[in-house]
């Protein structure tokens, strides 16, 4: 299993095409990854930083969103316009452990 760690905060120009960007994207990202896509979670920290955890099932999905061109381009304005800053990692998951199994787990 592969983590996605997005860390942001939003920069002063950042306006509502942000939020019908990213509306479309996770509804796209979701049909196109099926059920490689495990788990999606978004976060705002008191301080405004924005967390987002993305929990794929194989890198080679992931590599197919990461060359998607409207995520590409959306990308761009993260940079150019709508993010003070952001820090992407992605990490192989080596063990998880849990109380519950998948099922509990609602649909991304």
């Amino acid at each position: 299993m592969i983590l996605v760690v997005f860390r942001s905060r939003f920069s002063k120009q950042v306006d509502d095409a942000y939020g019908t960007t990213e509306e479309h994207l996770a509804k796209k990202v979701r049909e196109m990854a099926g059920d490689d896509l495990v788990h999606l979670k978004n976060y705002v920290a008191e301080d405004g930083e924005r967390l987002a955890l993305v929990w794929w099932r194989n890198p080679e999905t992931l590599e197919k969103w990461r060359n998607d061109p409207e995520h590409q381009d959306a990308q761009r304005l993260g940079r150019d316009k709508w993010y003070e800053f952001f820090e992407l990692s992605v990490a192989e998951v080596v063990r998880t452990s849990s109380s519950v199994g998948p099922e509990a787990y609602p649909a991304p």
